[in-house]
């Protein structure tokens, strides 16, 4: 607790109120209240109205209460309540990018004030305290935290000039971010709703010194994982399972200074996939040597990204808004599309509303040497678009429906094109229901403009859809599968009845058909059977049953019964 507060309790009286404690502490009375029902606090009650009054012990009990270090699984249990504020008072789908921006508010506003009190205990310069460039980022005076716990009326339109301001201060780096809130519609955020929110954030402090980067990291890509659950099909739309992010990132392998792009980033878990990759690898100063890009078209998602790579530390990621088909915002000097080392990619899955007419117009030479896709089919949109986004010697992992394997027509041409560029590297078969929303099982492309000469003109396929941990609703990919499909890759060598190499003659023969039961067999092998031996077992076991019959009809007589 900063040593201001520290100064401001001892000049006070040895008994302080429930509105002394909350001016100095900046809580809002209600938060007291809820430690005080836990058993976490426990004031005196003096005269007749039995008032609060909080002795130094309780006060040394706030300061705990409000530095304490959570624990992950606190974290997400506290994060996981600030739900249940909002629940059935707006759409499950939407109340995540509220929570979340207020989560990252307070975080931003709880880490200007360690670096406010840094600079103070080391130089007790007010001025050069407040400096621009001694903070991450800027938290004016009257957005600051403390501003919302003492407003009691119209927290909806104070909050939503609260994130104006901070978002022009910090302009081009938060720009965006709090445009699709709005806390002022009070139909969806009575008064008293956004107060228990405040209050319920209030409980901790969100600083660097109380919870690291990674520890609200990992809290934040567990919260947008349960409102992926809680959302179903609609969570599918901003949420790829990390069990399959980790197979393909475990399979293009990034490297030290490695640009790698997302062109539909969703919430951003690829790029945070491949810094985890290189950090366990490599170590934390190397993972941050990438080169991080994603483009989203959802203003929600877009937000989440963000604020997904800001909480993890990652500030130079370099995520834009818009359609990735229709207007790409990656562009080099000459107006083409930059070229990546890395492209990753779990794309919606067979949009019929797409920019077709844009995309047959194209500028960017998308579909040079390739049939253009059909008008009512995006997914090979998608793929064309990540292949001339690949530098010569990009590698690439993109998730499709498994429809794009094996379907005629346009897209039959473009396999067929795809393939005799030799580009594709890797098929890989997915088990179903991994995804939110899509009970049909994908398929994984592993792109590669530079394929090493042991698998040139060869694409190996590996059969995945029978190794995963099956769930009520989902199903999942556990630890030892995600690591047998990467080291099958690894080693590019048949595996009976799980992988095959095939040289791109057979695939002509079977007319660029790339579905993989094609080309594995997985099928049990059915035990032969001994019709000789099963009759002669079916005639002993008659004869024991005849002289069965025989005791059981004697011991009857005997018995007196016949």
């Amino acid at each position: 607790m900063p040593n201001i507060i520290q100064h401001k309790i001892e000049s006070l009286p040895e008994l302080l109120s429930i509105g002394e404690v909350s001016q100095i502490f900046h809580i809002h009375p209600d938060t007291l209240r809820n430690w005080e029902k836990s058993g976490d606090l426990v004031p005196l009650r003096v005269g007749p109205r039995k008032d609060r009054k909080y002795r130094k012990q309780d006060i040394e009990t706030i300061i705990a209460k409000m530095g304490s270090k959570l624990t992950l699984q606190q974290l997400e249990q506290f994060l996981w309540k600030s739900a249940d504020i909002l629940r059935d008072k707006i759409d499950s789908s939407d109340y995540k990018k509220y929570i979340f921006g207020l989560l990252f508010y307070k975080r931003i506003n709880d880490v200007w004030d360690e670096e406010y009190k840094k600079i103070m205990d080391e130089y007790n310069d007010k001025s050069l305290a407040e400096a621009d460039y001694n903070h991450r980022f800027q938290v004016p005076k009257d957005c600051k935290w403390s501003i919302v716990t003492e407003t009691s009326e119209n927290i909806g339109p104070r909050l939503n000039k609260i994130f104006d301001k901070i978002t022009n201060v910090n302009s081009p780096k938060l720009d965006k971010i709090f445009d699709d809130l709005d806390f002022a519609n009070k139909d969806k955020f009575p008064n008293e709703t956004i107060q228990r929110l405040i209050n319920h954030f209030s409980q901790y402090n969100f600083g660097s010194n109380y919870v690291s980067s990674d520890l609200l990291g990992d809290a934040y890509e567990y919260l947008i994982k349960q409102f992926a659950a809680d959302a179903g099909k609609k969570g599918g739309q901003f949420y790829s399972p990390r069990e399959v992010e980790r197979v393909i990132i475990g399979i293009v392998k990034p490297h030290q200074k490695d640009h790698i792009y997302d062109p539909t980033v969703g919430s951003g878990g690829f790029l945070l996939e491949a810094y985890n990759y290189l950090k366990e690898k490599s170590g934390d100063q190397i993972a941050r040597s990438l080169y991080l890009y994603g483009q989203e078209i959802n203003i929600g998602t877009f937000a989440i990204a963000k604020i997904n790579m800001f909480l993890h530390g990652l500030d130079s990621a370099d995520i834009c808004r818009g359609d990735t088909l229709a207007n790409p915002q990656f562009l080099n000097n000459m107006g083409n599309l930059q070229t990546f080392d890395i492209a990753v990619a779990n794309p919606p899955y067979s949009i019929k509303d797409w920019e077709y007419e844009l995309f047959r117009n194209d500028k960017y030479g998308r579909i040079e040497g390739y049939e253009l896709p059909p008008q009512k089919n995006a997914d090979f949109a998608f793929v064309l678009h990540i292949i001339k986004s690949m530098n010569v010697n990009g590698r690439a992992g993109v998730i499709l429906p498994h429809g794009v394997l094996f379907r005629g027509g346009a897209e039959g041409r473009i396999r067929e094109q795809i393939i005799k560029n030799d580009l594709i590297e890797a098929i890989i078969g997915f088990p179903p229901k991994l995804f939110y929303g899509v009970g049909i099982p994908v398929a994984v492309w592993i792109l590669n403009k530079n394929k090493s000469e042991n698998k040139k003109n060869k694409i190996l396929f590996i059969d995945g859809e029978h190794d995963f941990l099956e769930g009520k609703n989902q199903n999942y990919l556990r630890k030892q599968d995600i690591d047998k499909i990467i080291k099958t890759y690894d080693h590019y060598q048949d595996v009976e009845k799980y992988a095959r190499v095939v040289d791109i003659k057979e695939i002509k023969e079977n007319d660029y058909n790339l579905n993989v039961r094609r080309y594995i067999d997985s099928s049990e092998e059915q035990e032969q059977i001994d019709v000789k031996q099963v009759w002669k077992d079916l005639q002993i076991l008659e004869k024991e049953k005849e002289e069965i019959n025989k005791k059981v009809t004697n011991y009857i007589k005997e018995l007196g019964y016949q």
